[in-house]
């Protein structure tokens, strides 16, 4: 790698993302489906915030929405503001400039995002020769340097070999050093761990922190696991169909959380130091994109709910220095204490 990462960490300089707004919504056969709810994060230099919630809360297509990756039928409305410039208003030849150079994305399921006929060396290349002006022989040289900077043994001779030919941790791998590539200095990485077992999930997870130190960067994790969570991020965003219901630091969510739904998540995960009892679960389904309930979303399955939540929908809000909760109920929630 070169040097330009280093002093970047060394200096603890990057690049802020502000996103405000952010609304994506998909034209289907009857009325428009929102994916994506008017959702507001900032995340900081060198920070590693987690988006989480259930599958089909929105957090993927999040992601996707921030380097514009949703396509048509699909529309993106707010602002994505990345070190001062308007992702969502740049003309496409400056959005390639930062898409894969500055902000860097690692897919799900990397045997199926991954090119089965193209060798790793070749994938590789592709970004290589999109973000810098190596040599091919330069190339070949960075790409063993990629490949041996995220752990895969003997990287000079795997090069040459086809995706299937990896396990699913040296897949994932894979994509990181792809990601990497460009140098970004934020990653944004879609459920890095999925489907892969526990010892491989802490190796990935242990690379992606060793790598934020090393390289400066920052990291947006989408994953539905709170444990996951608690090991690698600074700050949490909680998502719930399509909007962001509670954010703060990770500690005091996990201490104290002010929405329903952010409580019943940290029930039904295990805790150290509590008698043995069946984990708790939430009751019902997340709702329909397509049917959305009146009033706050989430009422339907919420034990704290009264006549104002089936009618008014309530808003983000700041209640501490550095927490926002969409609540009606929020200290009712905080009283409670954890299930």
């Amino acid at each position: 790698m070169s040097a330009i990462p280093a002093e970047r960490a060394r200096a603890g300089q990057g690049a802020t993302l502000s996103v405000r707004d952010l609304t994506t919504s998909f034209d289907t056969s009857g009325s428009p489906v929102t994916a994506v709810d008017r959702v507001s994060f900032d995340v900081e230099p060198g920070q590693v915030l987690g988006l989480v919630g259930e599958s089909g809360s929105g957090k993927s297509v999040t992601l996707r929405s921030l380097l514009r990756l949703a396509r048509a039928p699909a529309e993106t409305t707010g602002s994505v503001l990345w070190d001062g410039r308007d992702i969502l208003a740049l003309p496409e030849a400056k959005l390639r400039a930062i898409r894969g150079n500055e902000i860097a994305m690692i897919f799900q399921e990397p045997m199926t995002a991954l090119n089965p006929v193209l060798t790793v060396q070749r994938q590789i290349d592709e970004s290589l020769r999109a973000h810098t002006r190596l040599s091919a022989r330069d190339r070949r040289v960075r790409a063993i340097e990629l490949l041996d900077l995220v752990g895969i043994p003997a990287a000079a001779g795997r090069l040459d070999d086809y995706p299937h030919q990896f396990s699913g941790g040296m897949r994932q791998r894979v994509m990181i050093a792809i990601a990497l590539a460009g140098e970004p200095r934020l990653l944004l990485a879609d459920e890095p761990t999925t489907a892969l077992d526990v010892t491989i999930q802490d190796q990935i997870l242990k690379l992606i922190l060793d790598l934020r130190e090393r390289l400066g960067m920052s990291v947006i994790l989408v994953t539905h696991d709170l444990g996951v969570v608690a090991q690698t991020c600074d700050r949490v965003a909680v998502m719930y169909a399509g909007r962001i219901v509670e954010t703060g630091e990770v500690g005091e969510i996990f201490r104290e959380p002010h929405h329903p739904y952010t409580r019943g998540l940290l029930g039904s995960v295990p805790r150290g130091g509590t008698e043995r009892r069946p984990l708790l679960s939430i009751e019902g389904t997340p709702p329909s994109l397509a049917a959305m309930p009146s009033g706050c979303a989430f009422h339907p399955r919420c034990s704290f709910r009264t006549d104002i939540c089936f009618a008014v929908s309530p808003p983000l809000e700041p209640f501490a220095p550095g927490r926002q909760v969409a609540c009606h109920h929020h200290q009712r929630v905080a009283e409670a204490g954890l299930p």
